[in-house]
């Protein structure tokens, strides 16, 4: 009877393993999930059309698919936020999230994720004119972060590392949070450094800011995929390594993030080391 029942188990949990590739392939049309905002890594030009780095990333993953699946594929991009991705993401109303997802081993007991996409770092904004340049000057300051994030939590850790006692001023949105340091209502903007250099150069207005001389946090970036599905994730990597051992990462990197410089050692590390064989 256990026998029986394992195999039972086995057979039910076969069907969800290959759901998302089969469903794919009879509806001829990939989900994919985007964050506004984002920009240099997600966010959406003047027609309203979904672009930047990691966009770019599932548009290239969706071709790969196409041509294991042999046939043209549609994508449909559906617009999410920082609080309801992973549960787009669990829920299966996406098949792919394309944003600034940051993989720890405590989202991967609900989600899944690719293979790392970017390595960024978490700093801190302030006012050019601040003397702030390390975490430990932020001693009786306001500290601005995204909620829930785990930038959040790393800015915590950091100071409680550091002994400071700063205060930690939760927003939903990062321009909420580049505008209550334009308005002096905070000293400091955490987020990642690269996000925090793009909401600088798309909505700052003349103003000028600094981030942090080194960097509290390190993060890790990788594209979100649901749980349990194998065959999916292996076609979803199989793309993402073919562009680092082609070496046409390098064309994708340029377009959105070209204009920071080229890309880190580690960055590069990360490339080369995640350019596997077929």
């Amino acid at each position: 009877m256990r026998i029986l029942a394992l195999l039972l188990a086995a057979a039910l949990a076969w069907p969800a393993a290959a759901q998302t590739l089969d469903k794919i392939r009879k509806s001829g049309t990939l989900t994919l999930g985007y964050i506004d905002g984002a920009a240099p890594f997600s966010s959406v030009d003047g027609n309203g059309d979904p672009q930047g780095y990691s966009i770019d990333l599932c548009r290239a993953v969706a071709d790969a698919i196409a041509a294991q699946l042999g046939r043209t594929l549609k994508t449909r991009w559906v617009k999410l936020t920082i609080q309801n991705r992973i549960d787009a993401v669990r829920r299966r109303q996406v098949d792919l999230e394309c944003s600034t997802t940051t993989w720890t081993l405590a989202r991967q007991k609900l989600v899944d994720f690719s293979l790392v996409t970017f390595v960024d770092g978490g700093s801190i904004l302030s006012k050019v004119d601040a003397p702030m340049g390390r975490i430990g000057d932020f001693g009786g300051k306001r500290i601005a972060v995204l909620q829930g994030t785990t930038t959040e939590r790393a800015l915590r850790e950091a100071l409680t590392r550091a002994l400071v006692n700063a205060e930690v001023v939760t927003v939903k949105a990062r321009d909420e949070g580049l505008e209550l340091l334009r308005q002096s209502q905070v000293d400091g903007f955490a987020a990642d450094r690269t996000t925090l250099i793009g909401v600088v150069a798309k909505r700052a207005g003349g103003d000028i800011y600094k981030l942090l001389e080194e960097d509290f946090s390190i993060e890790q970036y990788a594209l979100m995929l649901p749980r349990g599905d194998s065959d999916f994730r292996l076609a979803v990597n199989r793309g993402l390594a073919r562009l680092y051992r082609s070496g046409d990462i390098r064309r994708i990197y340029d377009r959105s993030l070209g204009p920071l410089g080229p890309p880190s050692l580690l960055l590069t590390a990360t490339y080369f080391i995640q350019s596997l064989a077929e």
